[in-house]
């Protein structure tokens, strides 16, 4: 089997103990301790060791987000608003140079500072509505087709902030990733 290997950076690794937007409409975004941590641990079929999604039956296949930063600077370039904190979007890993959308189905793996951790992307992570509370008015609409996959780790390990490859079954075009697109599997599991 072909793999292909692209340098990208993890900018950002966030973990939260709690859900920040889930249910609260009328109270606004919930207060909630978040790390942007320096390496967090992945644990296979579970998830981020300290993240609310960790070892939860109903996000076994979707317990890590990925999001490329392309996709937030196109979308506030497109809002012509400042720079978006990629913290507010609530997915765990922020990635630079990472064309994620092609992997929708796909087991691939992120080597980071001699570690290895192996992923299956499973879905889209559609964005919601706190979008546009959070980052920008139309930033809901504007997240669309770009708001990332969600991945079940597959294998134990760290994953560190800093240089980092992806490794990938399917070619990527990393100049794609700020593109909105329909994300579709392209293989599914």
């Amino acid at each position: 089997m072909a793999s292909y290997r692209y340098d990208v950076e993890v900018l950002h690794l966030l973990v939260s103990p709690a859900h920040a937007y889930f249910g609260r409409a009328r109270d606004g975004a919930a207060q909630v301790p978040t790390t942007d941590a320096d390496r967090v641990e992945l644990v296979a079929g579970k998830g981020i060791v300290g993240d609310r999604f960790f070892g939860k039956a109903a996000h076994m296949d979707a317990a890590v987000t990925l999001l490329s930063i392309e996709a937030l600077e196109a979308m506030a370039e497109e809002l012509g608003v400042g720079p978006f904190d990629a913290l507010l979007t609530r997915r765990n890993v922020v990635l630079r140079g990472a064309h994620l959308a092609p992997l929708l189905g796909q087991d691939f793996a992120l080597e980071s500072r001699g570690d290895v951790v192996r992923l299956r992307a499973g879905r889209p992570a559609h964005p919601c509505a706190w979008m546009d509370r959070m980052l920008a008015p139309g930033a809901h609409a504007a997240m669309r087709g770009r708001g990332g996959v969600r991945c079940q780790p597959l294998s134990d390990g760290l994953l560190s902030r800093g240089p980092a490859v992806l490794v990938s079954p399917v070619p990527l075009d990393p100049g794609q990733a700020g593109i909105p697109t329909l994300l579709r599997p392209s293989r599914l599991p």
